[in-house]
């Protein structure tokens, strides 16, 4: 990876810009894209049944650039068209599959604080999915930079073992699975869910879809270590790079909109942790730039 792509803001479209990235050269990439019918002005509204088609080429490269042993975190929702929720995110994980991903997981963000609001046949949106790709099954996992305090019920339920808490009980529908209750004896720590609980941000930076700094922080702790690179194709008003920075990675954004791009860079610019200033501009490019 070259140094004129390392900690810039890069203005253009990541399905051209990408092209111009050597292969093998990012260990995590985390993006929220702009979901069916949203951002407009920037990247048309897609239609929800046209989802699939436009991002495909945009994953495509994503592949293409990601490390053998990196991971591709997919922050999406479906949205209610005509009353129910379209399949688009649904189609789009077959597509990936179909294209070489390996989907690996499923995360939940429980947004600790969404909106109140009364609807004639739904409650309110409270979580949204995180999907996890990569490119086989063997990638980066530091799960133990994500560890949870074991939280009180431990101490009522391991003060009184059973004779089967003691040792490996097996699922009863035979999935694999197991526990040994007494190996949590003495832990204060133990390896979290796949939920996932923050609160959305409540300044939305003039930007329609802007989730908390410790939403990529998390992903980031669990997927590189310190000196990594963390690629958001989508990166909007920078929230991914900042979280990347003050975990000591190296981030590489790509926005469309300009304004947005004038936000993010602010944002790093207030950081003031010795990385290149972007604030006259210099390491802002355009697709001609790059060669894109």
């Amino acid at each position: 990876m070259t140094d004129k792509y390392i900690n810039r803001i890069i203005h253009g479209d990541c399905e051209d810009i990408l092209k111009g990235f050597p292969e093998n050269s990012i260990d995590l990439i985390f993006t929220s894209p702009p979901y069916a019918d949203q951002r407009k002005n920037t990247y048309g509204g897609i239609k929800p049944d046209l989802y699939v088609e436009w991002f495909l080429p945009k994953s495509e490269q994503f592949l293409r650039v990601l490390k053998p042993t990196g991971t591709f975190v997919l922050n999406i929702k479906e949205r209610v068209v005509n009353g129910e929720r379209h399949t688009y995110v649904l189609d789009l994980i077959k597509a990936l599959k179909n294209q070489g991903w390996f989907w690996t997981e499923e995360y939940i963000w429980h947004k600790k604080n969404s909106f109140p609001g009364k609807w004639p046949n739904r409650f309110r949106d409270s979580w949204e999915r995180l999907l996890q790709f990569n490119k086989s099954k063997k990638f980066n996992f530091f799960q133990d930079e994500v560890m949870v305090p074991v939280g009180d019920w431990a101490k009522t339920r391991l003060s009184n073992l059973s004779k089967i808490d003691q040792s490996r009980d097996e699922s009863r529908v035979n999935s694999g699975f197991g526990k040994n209750v007494s190996n949590w004896i003495g832990r204060e720590k133990v390896y979290p869910t796949n939920v996932v609980h923050f609160a959305t941000e409540c300044s939305n930076r003039n930007h329609s879809a802007v989730f908390p700094e410790k939403l990529p922080k998390w992903f980031i702790k669990l997927f590189t270590q310190q000196g990594g690179i963390v690629l958001d194709p989508f990166i909007g008003s920078g929230t991914t790079a900042v979280a990347a920075i003050k975990l000591g990675r190296e981030f590489i954004g790509i926005e469309k909109d300009k304004g947005f791009i004038d936000i993010s860079r602010k944002r790093i610019d207030n950081l003031q942790i010795g990385i290149p200033s972007i604030a006259d501009g210099e390491n802002i490019y355009n697709e001609n730039e790059m060669g894109g």
